[in-house]
């Protein structure tokens, strides 16, 4: 091998330093690549992190429960009677577990003793609640009434819509025959009537907590004679009791007499702040002078 002169070194010195220069371009190049490569990967991982933060959340909507009347035997109405009814699964569970320990509902009343029934949904089917002879105690089947007449006195046969109930004179029986009406509610009339002095409005119902509105369409008024309050005689303890008077009302009414003497009309109270015009409305029918 012959030696190389000195413009052939020269020549390979240059070409060898041209190669190299060119790899280490290339290397910092695919390095430039890759960092940034990876640096959109990281922004487009924060955006879409800031996209998802700045999204609205929304909830999911339920969609309200449709509630059904209709009579039912608790001994025997199934899942799917009691959720048309509106009770929930964790109260018809419940109904099952009395049910499968051998429990019977006998009357009405039993029904009220499922544990997670509110006050609410007692009330609202107690109406509702048909109970099978065959669930009744053995001792109905004695005596001198006869089986209609037994039934009739349980469950008492509800009026058309083109029959009424007279509010002031009707007993708990006749309250009964009322679509929507059962004994609960048959007691409450019955009470805040005599609370009261008597209905002179079908609209005072609403004054009864959680009264069926369907129900009062067949209500009616005839002749009322509310008893009346003398007001010009009365203490104001005895003033206070009536539901439509309390505690400040009765205090003007006996500071009206103390300093002007005998009240002539409920007009006379309306300069207090305790005696509007719609208080004095509602009231007048039961007062006296």
């Amino acid at each position: 091998m012959g030696i190389m002169n000195r413009n052939d070194r020269q020549i390979a010195i240059g070409t060898l330093l041209v190669a190299t220069l060119a790899l280490v371009i290339l290397c910092l190049i695919d390095g430039d690549d890759d960092t940034s490569t990876q640096q959109r990967k990281i922004l487009a991982t924060h955006s879409s992190r800031n996209n998802e933060a700045s999204r609205p959340f929304v909830y999911n909507e339920v969609e309200p429960r449709t509630i059904e009347t209709f009579p039912f035997d608790p001994n025997t109405a199934d899942s799917t009677q009691l959720l048309r009814l509106g009770l929930y699964p964790r109260q018809i569970r419940n109904i099952y577990r009395y049910r499968n320990k051998g429990g019977v509902f006998r009357v009405k009343e039993d029904f009220a003793r499922i544990y997670g029934l509110t006050v609410k949904d007692y009330r609202r089917l107690e109406p509702y609640i048909c109970i099978s002879d065959d669930y009744l105690p053995a001792a109905t089947l004695v005596g001198k009434r006869s089986r209609y007449e037994r039934d009739t006195l349980l469950y008492p046969i509800k009026i058309d819509t083109t029959q009424h109930v007279v509010l002031n004179t009707a007993d708990t029986f006749q309250l009964k025959r009322v679509p929507g009406i059962g004994s609960y509610y048959a007691k409450e009339i019955e009470r805040y009537g005599r609370w009261l002095g008597g209905y002179v409005n079908v609209q005072q119902l609403d004054e009864i907590d959680g009264f069926p509105q369907e129900a009062k369409r067949y209500f009616i008024i005839k002749h009322p004679q509310p008893q009346k309050l003398n007001v010009n005689k009365l203490s104001l303890q005895q003033l206070r009791r009536h539901p439509y008077i309390n505690y400040y009302q009765a205090k003007a009414i006996v500071d009206y007499r103390r300093l002007y003497g005998a009240i002539r009309s409920l007009q006379n109270l309306r300069f207090s702040r305790d005696f509007p015009p719609e208080v004095i409305q509602r009231l007048e029918p039961y007062v006296e002078y």
